[in-house]
């Protein structure tokens, strides 16, 4: 990929960017392989998206000045550097960024300066489904530039006619996060829909999703192939996001299917998390899939019983000791772990001798880095 922000040295994000796609794929996959290295195991060729124009979604630092602002990342000096025709983002959410940012400028918005603790407009967070709409996330520092938003939102909606959701985040304090606790709505819709395979998912404000949608479809219908492989009548999905595992795999042949129903609970932090993902299962018609917001090792823990199967999406770190010494000690017989670091895979798996890896596959979730998603089914021996 030809980046003219490399070349000229105002963003080095991605850090691969110099290597042929093909070997950066073969250097993941051999790393995967070599913390992951179990006799017996079985690795699935790897799954590849496009090695740019792929992101979804937009995660800008606004800096700059109300009148000439910067959507990108801050520089060494904490300077705004402009990265709108960042060739990570597909044609469609490029035309978006200039939209935004003359509408920073009509609404009077204020970039923050980290420097000096100032202005208002912190990020702009922007995500595009697969069937083109867009959420729109202002994440601001107080409630002063709301009058204003609301003000100008509907010459934001007729210029994006696109736009399904926009909301207002509020980071007060200064330090180094994305986003804020408290989101206040702007548009009467409160969900962006993300079409997976058939099934909508459904996307709130605060709920996560992958960047990469098509890679993120490739893992879903991977998971649901094993699954209804092995054909459990009971499956738990911890750290299950928006439900897409879970309801992936609620139905032989996916939720959408004529398959007998299984019994599926998907565990989740993130009340708006969980909320979307009932929401999407009320509409495919699903009775025995239940989302509840929890902690999934407490879940886990505080058990009677156990399920045929668990899939796993834990964060960067991984579960934990606590999770892999309970998966090690119960009856579950397969685990479906969805990794996005295959060190803390390795750990938890050596806390789990019992669930041997049996199938791998890396998926390449975020071309470019070093960054990347390996899915793995374990079976007790």
């Amino acid at each position: 990929m030809q980046c003219d922000y490399y070349d000229a040295g105002r963003c080095r994000s991605c850090t691969l960017l110099e290597q042929p796609y093909a070997d950066q794929v073969h250097a993941k996959e051999h790393r995967c392989r070599e913390l992951i290295d179990t006799p017996g195991l079985h690795w699935l060729p790897p799954m590849t998206g496009p090695e740019q124009g792929f992101r979804t979604k937009a995660k800008m630092v606004v800096g700059g000045t109300t009148e000439q602002p910067t959507l990108g990342i801050l520089d060494a000096e904490l300077h705004g550097v402009d990265l709108r025709e960042c060739g990570l983002y597909p044609a469609t959410l490029q035309a978006v960024f200039p939209v935004l940012a003359a509408f920073v400028t009509r609404a009077a918005l204020t970039p923050y300066d980290v420097a000096t603790r100032a202005g208002e407009l912190k990020h702009l967070l922007v995500t595009q489904s697969p069937d083109g709409e867009l959420m729109v996330r202002f994440v601001v520092r107080s409630q002063e530039p709301i009058a204003r938003l609301r003000k100008h939102l509907p010459w934001l909606r007729e210029a994006l006619p696109t736009l399904r959701v926009a909301s207002v985040n509020l980071l007060p304090e200064h330090k180094a996060v994305l986003e804020g606790e408290r989101e206040i709505l702007l548009t009467e819709d409160s969900t962006l829909r993300m079409a997976v395979n058939g099934i909508d998912l459904h996307l709130r404000p605060q709920s996560f999703f992958q960047t990469n949608t098509d890679v993120a479809a490739a893992l879903y219908r991977q998971a649901q192939a094993w699954v209804d492989e092995l054909d459990p009548g009971s499956v738990w999905d911890l750290y299950c996001g928006v439900g897409g595992f879970a309801l992936h795999c609620a139905r032989a042949g996916g939720a959408r299917a004529t398959g007998v129903e299984r019994d599926v609970v998907g565990i989740e932090t993130s009340r708006e998390a969980v909320a979307s993902a009932q929401t999407s299962a009320r509409e495919l018609g699903l009775t025995r899939a239940r989302f509840e917001a929890g902690d999934a090792t407490a879940f886990a823990l505080a058990a009677t019983h156990a399920p045929d199967l668990v899939i796993v999406n834990p964060p960067r770190r991984g579960i934990g000791p606590e999770l892999s010494g309970w998966l090690e000690a119960s009856s579950v017989r397969h685990v479906v772990y969805s990794s996005c670091h295959a060190g803390s895979l390795a750990r938890d798996l050596s806390a789990m001798p019992s669930l041997r890896p049996r199938r791998a596959q890396l998926l390449d979730m975020f071309p470019q880095t070093d960054h990347y998603e390996v899915l793995t089914l374990l079976e007790r021996a």
